[in-house]
């Protein structure tokens, strides 16, 4: 059944963290949340959907692997069919892995660049193609600080965040004068996730001192990019803690 919100936004890669809070946000915002990921995380992207459901608000998980090309385009189709037209599209997929540049094999190499680029290649096609049509919609790509500097022992990882960098600025040049934004935001430091908090003990300190970064602050940043009015749109945005090194 048609959602009763102002249309979907698509979350690829809502997971427990930056994913979930940005899903979380533009549900608050009025928005059906479509949230993605792996289908091995399909119980707490279930969950997830349930705690945005539970706020009063839309939400649904729709597990799928987002480097799959028939998945991506039953899940584009299956969305606007029977959720609503995708307003807001939102690519958030990590793959930070790292490997000194002697044990990156082949298939480490491929697997971070079909995460981190080939699968934003993807939604941003499909997405891409149901936007144009209405001449409208948002569609953004999370960065690192390895879509700008490559790093020692980040090759694989950086490799794919300057692609999904290039593409992002190629699809700002063509879809922007359809009324399409696409928006790049580089995500520039240790973000309050799991994973930090499990490698880094100082993590708690970090967090009461605002020296890394809140996902519920980056979540923010991204509804004000698709609330911009288009004759001052941002492109790239660059995030970062106060206390973060340039």
């Amino acid at each position: 059944m048609p959602t009763r919100a102002k249309g979907a936004c698509l979350v690829i890669g809502a997971g427990d963290d930056t994913g979930a809070a940005i899903g979380r946000a533009f549900a608050r915002e009025g928005y059906a949340a479509c949230l993605v990921r792996r289908p091995r995380h399909a119980e707490a992207l279930e969950a997830l959907a349930a705690s945005i459901r539970a706020e009063g608000h839309e939400a649904i998980a729709l597990p799928a692997d987002a480097r799959d090309e028939n998945a991506m385009v039953g899940l584009i189709e299956k969305i606007e069919s029977e959720v609503g037209p995708i307003e807001v599209a939102v690519f958030n997929i990590g793959a930070n892995v790292h490997f000194p540049i002697t044990e990156t094999n082949a298939q480490v190499y491929r697997k971070v660049w079909e995460m981190g680029a080939f699968a934003g290649f993807l939604m941003g096609r499909e997405t891409a193609r149901v936007m144009l049509p209405r001449k409208r919609g948002t569609i953004i790509f999370t960065g690192a600080t390895a879509s700008v500097r490559g790093s020692a022992g980040f090759g694989a990882f950086s490799g794919a965040k300057h692609a999904l960098r290039a593409l992002a600025q190629s699809m700002a040049r063509e879809l922007g004068p359809q009324n399409i934004h696409v928006a790049h935001v580089i995500v520039d430091g240790a973000i309050d996730s799991n994973f930090i908090r499990q490698i880094h003990p100082d993590a708690d300190a970090a967090r009461a001192e605002d020296a890394i970064l809140s996902p519920d602050e980056i979540a923010r940043n991204y509804v004000w990019l698709h609330k911009q009015q288009r004759s001052a749109w941002t492109h790239e945005l660059d995030l970062r803690p106060w206390k973060e090194k340039w």
